[in-house]
């Protein structure tokens, strides 16, 4: 959970806040009121946990639920109930004279496009099924807001608002996907701290695992979006079996070739691990086998790398390259942080991404924060002061934290560094990159699959239904930027192949055992 390592004594902290949350009602009027439609037992179709996922200059994505009042299916929520959906919208709250329909016709995962909007144009909109209107996702941990870049309707079921952002200036080059956490192999989502109250939730019985699920949303809908790169920033298993790894990599493949199209880096539940599944795999260098080494850094490379992408330099960490049990804070060894530093120098001007699993830095949460939620702290703070004095790094990409979290540091504040929710589990899905000549837009898109969306509204109810609170991202800001910035260095790259390779095509500088 938070961090993945979330502990007891973490959980038994936080609970004294919860419990002295209030819950806040989902009210709903005016229309909402005197609807009669019924669910399939007889109680009303209640639509909730309304969100504005992603806000782009001409485009928005919403999405909602439906269940059936007054029922409980063993989670917390209510009985999924397949309802119609649509949004209604326009520039006035008085005239909402647009609609625009589901995704999905019928269904209680409801998934909304608006299409064709005007930059820097400010809209009203309210979501509804069967007549009824749909409430928001509520926040009672945290200051923040589901539904608008301002509080119009908040506490209400509408009409919300949002204001479309001007694109990045420049022409378009390219759009990486920016992903993390898939956790292939996981069984139960939501374990915390051995806290029973807290229960793992499982995949309906039937269904595919869900880390599956998952992954072969996001890739379909990365490649949809024309995404011409793919960053997955560790915890590409549950706990580094290599049935795991390799299908991880299989599923991968479907977006395009090992590292040409998709490069990988190492989380703490990537790390190596003692037991006999484990055993033909190679000697780990601080401890057990190291079965991620094997699949994705084959040979004598070390599991960290550089590369260039059509004029981005591209830089992945390993933040778990020491010994350890994954519940303590990220380290890279020393060989790693010498390399690290050679490579911010010596590209010291060139347009830069970095990403690796765990944060430098996490803040405003509605969870405690501990050390284990980011890299050591000494490491950390010797990173951000490399980027203070290399002005072409742009952003840091980190997963682990399993939320979306935009967080800017005074001593570097030319970099973006972007927590990127957990893609096996609420909300579920990537953040997209697109580059521009003079600036780049960053926006979160959940998985858009059926599967994925019922997947991701039942793991919503993670920790007593707590957890959109932390991992959605506290404004729409968390999930969704654009940022003025010289990126007319880059070009654009040859149309990606999507399909099985041999990896190779670009040039791709892994930073060999001596780390020169």
């Amino acid at each position: 959970m938070p961090g993945c390592d979330f502990t007891r004594r973490d959980m038994m902290r936080w609970s004294a806040v919860a419990a002295a949350a209030a819950a806040v009602p989902t009210a709903l009027a005016g229309p909402a009121r005197a609807a009669t439609a019924t669910g399939s037992g007889g109680g009303a179709v209640t639509p909730v946990n309304l969100e504005l996922v992603t806000l782009a200059e001409d485009h928005a994505v919403i999405t909602w639920y439906t269940g059936e009042a007054g029922t409980d299916d063993g989670l917390g929520r209510m009985v999924p109930a397949p309802a119609d959906g649509e949004v209604v919208y326009g520039i006035h709250p008085n005239r909402l004279n647009r609609v625009a329909g589901g995704i999905s016709s019928h269904t209680p995962y409801h998934y909304v496009e608006l299409r064709n909007l005007e930059p820097g144009q400010t809209y009203y909109y309210q979501a509804r099924s069967h007549g009824r209107l749909a409430s928001p996702t509520p926040f009672t941990l945290i200051s923040g807001n589901a539904v608008g870049t301002d509080d119009t309707g908040l506490g209400t079921t509408g009409p919300f608002s949002f204001t479309t952002p001007q694109p990045p200036r420049g022409r378009f080059l390219f759009s990486v996907a920016l992903c993390n956490d898939l956790h292939l192999g996981e069984t139960q989502a939501g374990l915390v701290g051995g806290q029973p109250q807290y229960i793992g939730i499982t995949q309906e019985p039937g269904l595919p695992p869900y880390p599956e699920v998952m992954l072969k949303s996001l890739v379909e809908d990365v490649k949809r979006l024309g995404a011409r790169y793919l960053l997955a920033a560790g915890d590409i298993s549950a706990e580094a079996l290599p049935v795991d790894l390799s299908r991880a990599g299989r599923l991968l493949t479907r977006f395009g070739d090992y590292r040409r199209d998709y490069f990988v880096t190492r989380g703490n539940h990537d790390r190596a691990h003692i037991g006999d599944p484990y055993a033909s795999c190679r000697a780990g260098q601080w401890q057990g086998n190291d079965c991620f080494h094997d699949a994705y850094f084959p040979g004598v490379e070390p599991t960290y790398f550089s590369t260039d992408l059509s004029g981005l330099r591209v830089i992945g960490l390993d933040t778990y390259d020491k010994a350890g049990n994954g519940g303590d804070p990220g380290g890279m060894s020393e060989q790693q942080m010498a390399w690290f530093r050679r490579k911010l120098a010596a590209h010291r001007d060139q347009p830069t991404l970095v990403f690796g699993h765990h944060p430098l830095v996490m803040q405003d949460s509605a969870f405690p924060i501990t050390a284990s939620n980011s890299l050591d702290q000494a490491q950390a703070a010797a990173v951000l002061d490399q980027y203070a004095k290399s002005p072409g790094v742009f952003l840091h990409h980190a997963g682990h934290t399993h939320r979306n979290h935009r967080t800017v540091v005074p001593s570097a504040p030319h970099v973006v560094h972007q927590e990127v929710a957990a893609a096996k589990e609420y909300p579920g899905g990537f953040s997209l990159l697109r580059l521009h000549e003079k600036g780049y837009a960053l926006n979160f898109y959940k998985a858009r699959g059926e599967l994925a969306r019922r997947w991701s509204e039942r793991s919503r109810q993670e920790i007593l239904g707590y957890w959109p609170q932390f991992a959605f991202g506290n404004h729409v800001s968390d999930r969704n930027i654009v940022v003025e910035r010289d990126l007319s260095g880059l070009r654009r790259p040859s149309p990606a192949h999507h399909g099985h390779g041999n990896g190779h095509g670009h040039e791709h500088d892994k930073g060999h055992a001596q780390g020169h």
